[in-house]
C-alpha cells in the first residue's frame, strides 16, 4: 500500500485530467454511436470513431512535440485521456467476435482488418498532415 501512494504521489493533477478527458472522449464516441446504430450489421460508428481517433492522435502527437511548447497536461488530457476515451479497440475487438461468432466470417475478417490498416494509416496520415501543414507554416515550403 506504502508502494502504491509512493507510485501515485504527486499525480492528482495528471489523474484528474486523465479522468476528465476520458469521461469527454468517451460522451462524443456515445454520441456518435447514437448517430450511427448498428443492428448486426458492419461497425460503422466504431470504425469512424477508431480511425478518425488515430489519425487525431497523429497529429496531436506532432503538435505537442514539434510545433509548440504545450502545457504539461495538455498531453496526458488530449492523448491519453480524451482520445484514448474516445477510441474504443476494446469495443473493435467484441464486435469483431460477435461477428465471427455469430457466422459473418467474411464481415467479421474484413472489419479485422480494414479497422487495423485504416487506423495505422491514419496515425501515419495525422502525423504527415501536421507536419506538412507545420512546414508550411514555418517556411512555406513542405518539407
Amino acid at each position: 500500500m506504502a508502494r502504491a501512494a509512493t507510485v501515485l504521489a504527486g499525480q492528482g493533477p495528471a489523474i484528474a485530467v486523465v479522468s476528465l478527458g476520458g469521461a469527454l472522449g468517451a460522451a462524443s464516441r456515445h454520441g456518435l454511436s447514437l448517430l450511427l446504430p448498428h443492428a448486426g450489421g458492419f461497425p460503422w460508428a466504431t470504425l469512424l470513431v477508431n480511425v478518425s481517433g488515430c489519425l487525431a492522435i497523429g497529429a496531436l502527437i506532432v503538435v505537442l512535440t514539434e510545433a509548440l511548447t504545450a502545457p504539461p497536461l495538455a498531453r496526458p488530457f488530449l492523448g491519453t485521456g480524451f482520445l484514448g476515451g474516445y477510441t474504443t479497440f476494446s469495443a473493435y475487438a467484441g464486435e469483431a467476435e460477435g461477428l465471427l461468432s455469430g457466422g459473418s466470417i467474411m464481415l467479421g475478417g474484413t472489419y479485422l482488418v480494414l479497422t487495423l490498416l485504416a487506423a495505422l494509416a491514419a496515425a501515419w496520415a495525422g502525423t504527415r498532415a501536421a507536419r506538412l501543414v507545420l512546414a508550411r507554416s514555418n517556411d512555406g515550403q513542405p518539407r
